[in-house]
């Protein structure tokens, strides 16, 4: 087994707070006063050299997982799923006709959650019917669409299938029934064998599985039988979540009420397991894609929702409490339903907090979100920055290697293992000063 070394100034104990690294500067510094110059942006260009992507927040779920941290509805009928339908399409309605995005089409969609395989079949058409007025994705490259096991049956992943879905994301997350219902999820192993098969008979392009390293109840028997289980499985690809408790959670919130530590494993244990998991992976034939993700070669050609992001395309993120960015303009949506429904019923935009970010910050975001891969190329950043991160940023760089946690080459700037499974507290040592200590919480 590859030797994981621990960040010396880290605590192993899984403590209530964010760990993972989605975006730069962090969420916290991200306010109001910004947002008209969102809308500026909106309306200058056009930007055609730009890759533009589409994500949509579908914020319903059957029941609310006990680890969860998301925006999400447990509560609402048939008629309030269609109210929120309803202004999502305005809202993707609010984009079309501004100068920025004058000619552009979307290279990538990504319906995430909550859970979109939520909607019946009915309700998910006739929401594409209504955004294809004046939007298609004919021309992209990647359209994703996350799932919960037991919301599918064979005729929804057919309507799936036809709306354009190339990338299906099943949550399974486990195998084992007792973890499942411990940690929240509405759903157990029989479902996610059934969907998995409906969805390899529909004919996905790919399919990917999660798997959570390190849930309640979680042990090393249990784990490596989850990780036999997916192996099984044959996905194209599998992502590999280390559990960790933001402050939101039900199982954050429990812990501080009784006082009590979070009950999941220490960080040591869960990269222990990921490890685990990425080895028996390897060994049959899947690359590792990131810190989190194994691809099967032959059957995956890369992320483009991932990779165009992570390079600095521009994304309108639709839906309540969705994050977008545009043109080095950070934004996220009102988080509120009745405020958020509300303000796409009187027509206006529901952008809430936005944040400018400066050449240097968006080198650093692009830099840090591409040590996700395990991999950067000092070039790409040269060219496209005019900027040595090698020199810019010699002292993080060296303490990664002194560390054990990376190797460097000419251009080439490599994660050892250790280093990709500790990649997000590692992160913050390319930060600003003003936002080294900023947790994402």
């Amino acid at each position: 087994m590859v030797e994981l070394p621990q960040l010396a100034s880290e605590k192993k104990e899984t403590e209530i707070g964010s760990h993972f690294v989605s975006n730069y500067p962090p969420f916290s510094v991200w306010s109001a006063e910004h947002v008209a110059e969102v809308e500026d942006k909106l309306d200058a260009g056009p930007f055609p050299d730009t890759p533009l992507g589409l994500y949509m927040h579908i914020p319903f779920c059957r029941k609310r997982c006990r680890f969860c941290y998301f925006r999400v509805f447990t509560d609402k009928n048939a008629s309030e799923v269609d109210v929120y339908m309803d202004a999502l399409a305005r809202e993707v309605d609010f984009y079309h006709g501004r100068q920025g995005l004058a000619g552009r089409q979307f290279e990538f969609v990504y319906f995430g959650g909550g859970t979109p395989s939520f909607l019946s079949s009915q309700q998910l058409l006739r929401l594409i019917e209504r955004i294809n007025q004046k939007w298609t994705w004919d021309a992209a490259r990647e359209v994703t669409f996350e799932c919960e096991p037991g919301t599918l049956k064979h005729s929804k992943l057919k309507t799936i299938k036809e709306i354009g879905v190339t990338r299906l994301s099943l949550g399974v997350e486990h195998f084992d029934d007792e973890i499942l219902e411990l940690n929240g999820r509405a759903h157990k192993s029989p479902e996610v064998f059934q969907a998995y098969e409906w969805a390899r008979d529909v004919g996905f392009p790919q399919i990917n599985i999660d798997l959570i390293a390190g849930m309640v109840g979680e042990t090393e028997d249990k784990w490596k039988m989850a990780v036999d289980k997916a192996l099984a499985m044959e996905p194209d690809c599998v992502t590999i979540y280390q559990m960790e408790m933001p402050h939101n959670t039900v199982i954050s919130r429990e812990s501080k009420s009784d006082g009590k530590p979070v009950p999941i494993a220490d960080w040591p244990t869960k990269q222990r397991w990921t490890n685990y998991a990425f080895e028996q992976f390897i060994a049959q034939g899947y690359e590792v894609s990131s810190a989190y993700t194994l691809v099967k070669p032959s059957k995956h050609s890369g992320f483009v929702y991932r990779d165009s992001l992570w390079h600095g395309a521009d994304l309108i993120g639709t839906g309540v409490a969705s994050f977008g960015h545009f043109q080095g303009m950070h934004y996220q949506n009102l988080d509120g339903w009745d405020d958020y429904v509300g303000r796409l019923q009187e027509g206006r935009s529901p952008i809430n907090r936005a944040l400018p970010i400066s050449p240097r910050q968006q080198l650093i975001r692009e830099m840090i979100l591409q040590l996700k891969t395990g991999k950067i190329d000092a070039g790409y950043f040269r060219d496209k920055f005019g900027e040595e991160i090698a020199q810019v940023f010699a002292e993080p760089f060296a303490s990664l290697q002194d560390d054990g946690y990376a190797e460097i080459e000419g251009d080439r700037i490599a994660l050892t293992r250790a280093g990709l499974l500790n990649v997000d507290p590692l992160l913050h040592r390319f930060f600003e000063d003003a936002y080294r200590d900023i947790r994402y919480t």
